[in-house]
């Protein structure tokens, strides 16, 4: 799958049994998309933790050709470090947006633009190829309940699974499931963790203020 992390939790996002996005996480999809955008930059060497905070590295001049990436990194000024949950935080309204049309783009959804009581504009989002998310979908899943050595799974799997678990994703894992299989997800936090420091605290305190700021 050549699909950017962002896009893929996007895909992840989407119930192909309902055809329809997750409503669970609706109100947190655009935070968990900046993480996960946040998550590729430091495995392409582009940031780093330094004390805590997220810091540019000398890779960081050349710009992702992904402009969503590109975006991102942006926000991480390269003079001063910057917490990682402000990186996180800023604009996060505006990324379901932007990575929804790059899928668009690349012809993976087709959007249907409607308004709701006549007002409202939204659009109708369809998957043209379900099945590479549902292909995806397993792929995260088995990471969880197939008994798989978590020193096996990909760095970016467990991300998605962590993410999945973080902003209560549905369709990917019920609360049944991560209540059964508690052990697994945090041996893949942990993971996370270990790769990713302050990206996982980052991803729970922005669940925390879209939470707190829908309820």
């Amino acid at each position: 799958m050549n699909q950017s992390l962002p896009q893929r939790l996007y895909l992840l996002g989407y119930d192909t049994a309902k055809n329809r996005l997750d409503p669970a996480s609706a109100a947190v999809r655009g935070s968990l998309l900046r993480v996960a955008a946040v998550a590729e930059l430091v495995l392409g060497g582009l940031l780093l933790d330094r004390g805590g905070k997220a810091e540019r590295t000398a890779a960081a001049g050349l710009t992702p050709e992904d402009p969503f990436l590109a975006e991102v990194l942006a926000d991480a000024p390269g003079e001063k470090p910057r917490r990682w949950f402000t990186i996180v935080e800023r604009d996060w309204y505006k990324a379901e947006e932007t990575v929804r049309d790059q899928l668009a783009d690349a012809g993976l959804v087709t959007l249907e633009k409607r308004r709701v009581l006549g007002l409202f504009p939204v659009h109708d989002v369809t998957l043209t190829q379900p099945q590479q998310a549902d292909a995806l979908r397993e792929r995260i899943r088995t990471a969880v309940m197939g008994s798989q050595d978590p020193a096996t799974v990909a760095i970016e799997d467990a991300v998605l699974t962590m993410l999945a678990v973080e902003g209560d994703v549905y369709s990917v894992f019920g609360p049944k499931e991560k209540r059964a299989h508690k052990s697994e997800i945090r041996a893949l936090a942990d993971r996370v963790d270990a790769a990713l420091p302050g990206l996982r605290k980052a991803a729970q305190y922005a669940v925390a203020a879209r939470r707190g700021g829908s309820g």
